[in-house]
């Protein structure tokens, strides 16, 4: 069995291989495509913004490769990223979205996740309006962590950009979960690739619905 530290190692040695491989290959993954004529993220898409995409070209490759999360979960975290992207209306907006997201990127790089299971929040047959990405994470045999980002929209400010979700529990009481950050109370209920999540609490609505498991 490879240790913690083993599989770090394994991890920047696959890193560095990569960085490589981008460097080196014509072909790699574009975490924004900006060959489509009259491209909507027009701005994003200009000379000012060269270095950063390269950088969001090389971690989103980078994340493909290397994590241990499904990479269905990636593509499909980048596009929802992409429709907030494209509702930002000044540059200051477009510098916060592209730094969040090289930041979830990293985190996929980063951390073992392997013992989380990635849901995102589906509404007749597509992305919710109001985008919300889950992990339930596996912390110990008792301990399960649950925790959410609701996206809001990304011209408010960088503190109202998102609400977040935290929850404790352990495998026999994952049905029945506490929201520690707003004290909000949902019923969990998990069938096969799908998670039902109902509230009856007022204000509490927003995390409440039906989620795709990725596995």
């Amino acid at each position: 069995m490879l240790l913690k530290s083993d599989i770090n190692i394994i991890k920047t040695i696959t890193i560095g291989l990569s960085i490589g491989f981008f460097f080196s290959s014509p072909i790699h993954a574009e975490a924004i495509d900006c060959s489509v004529p009259g491209h909507s993220l027009q701005k994003v898409c200009s000379a000012a913004f060269s270095k950063q995409r390269d950088h969001l070209d090389n971690l989103y490759l980078t994340s493909l490769l290397v994590t241990d999360a499904p990479s269905r979960i990636i593509k499909d975290t980048q596009l929802m990223w992409v429709q907030r992207l494209k509702q930002c209306k000044s540059i200051d907006c477009i510098k916060q979205q592209i730094d969040l997201r090289a930041d979830d990127l990293n985190i996929f790089v980063s951390l073992n996740q392997s013992l989380t299971q990635h849901y995102l929040k589906f509404e007749r047959g597509a992305f919710a309006q109001q985008q919300v990405h889950m992990k339930v994470h596996q912390l110990s045999k008792d301990r399960i962590k649950i925790e959410a980002v609701a996206y809001r929209n990304p011209n408010n400010r960088l503190d109202a950009q998102s609400i977040a979700f935290l929850a404790y529990t352990t495998p026999d009481q994952k049905t029945e979960v506490t929201d520690n950050e707003h004290d909000c109370k949902y019923q969990f209920n998990y069938s096969k690739a799908i998670l039902s999540v109902k509230t009856v609490q007022k204000g509490c609505e927003r995390f409440a619905g039906i989620y795709r498991l990725y596995d």
